[in-house]
């Protein structure tokens, strides 16, 4: 029972974890200053001001050498909770 209750621990703590990481990066609803060439024209967003979808955010986010810490936890916690099955 305590390998259940540890693994399912570990699976909600690597979630929150890399939640944690994503909002820690910047604040979403300002966009990142985009440095355009002089040459393109930057278009218009739909919305005026601070929007929660900048124009060149990207997924950076979902980046393995940001998160590698919250997937750990949540495969640990995976195999913990297989191995109860499987056992």
């Amino acid at each position: 029972m305590a390998v259940v209750l540890i693994g399912a621990l570990l699976i909600v703590a690597g979630v929150v974890y890399m939640a944690g990481a994503a909002l820690r990066r910047g604040r979403l609803s300002d966009p990142a200053p985009v440095r355009a060439a002089p040459d393109r024209s930057t278009p218009e967003l739909a919305t005026p001001g601070p929007t929660l979808e900048p124009r060149r955010r990207g997924l950076g986010f979902l980046g393995l050498s940001q998160n590698w810490p919250g997937l750990l936890m949540i495969a640990v916690g995976f195999i913990l909770l297989l191995s109860v099955v499987v056992l």
